[in-house]
């Protein structure tokens, strides 16, 4: 699949089972990310790979954070479910730091790049991802954990494996009136 047609016809696929993307195909995703656009060379981010008994420790951290933040039991089962959605998952942190040219939230713009990249890595390899995101990246349990410092930004989890339902090729593009202005 060429780029053009591979970014044109993007699409998340929530539904994820085995394979997940592994040896080199992991490795062209990991080094997609790090090619995310970056002002100054900062390179502010960090990627976490789950899977296997990292997917189990995810589950018990997003458990522990809803039950600390007493959101009740349905809650509480929804965030312990939730990591199994998918065989991979990838955290992906901003380190922002300061920096007299780059401000803040370009440093967090530029980790969020990287979601992108990776998954549209993984979609040109074969596999099917979706970036979630949501409370649980502000969570200070689930910061904690993940070992986030102060000025650190949780930008999504990227859920990556073998979509379980064949989506069709191509996809309607949308109506771009109301959103380009040609100045």
């Amino acid at each position: 699949m060429d780029a053009l047609t591979l970014l044109l016809n993007r699409r998340s696929a929530s539904r994820l089972t085995t394979p997940a993307p592994q040896g080199e195909q992991l490795d062209n995703i990991l080094a997609a990310g790090m090619r995310a656009p970056d002002h100054g060379a900062l390179k502010p981010w960090h990627f976490i790979v789950m899977q296997g008994e990292g997917i189990k420790r995810f589950s018990q951290l997003l458990e522990k954070a809803a039950i600390e933040g007493k959101l009740g039991e349905e809650v509480e089962e929804k965030a312990r479910n939730a990591p199994f959605r998918a065989p991979l998952i990838i955290t992906v942190i901003a380190k922002v730091t300061d920096h007299p040219k780059v401000p803040q939230w370009e440093q967090i713009v530029a980790a969020s790049c990287t979601v992108q990249a990776m998954q549209m890595a993984a979609v040109a390899q074969g596999f099917g991802g979706i970036w979630r995101s949501g409370s649980w990246t502000e969570d200070a349990v689930v910061r904690e954990g993940l070992g986030c410092e102060e000025n650190d930004h949780i930008v999504g989890f990227l859920y990556l494996g073998t979509p379980e339902l064949k989506a069709p090729s191509k996809v309607q593009l949308p109506d771009m009136n109301g959103f380009v202005t040609h100045f």
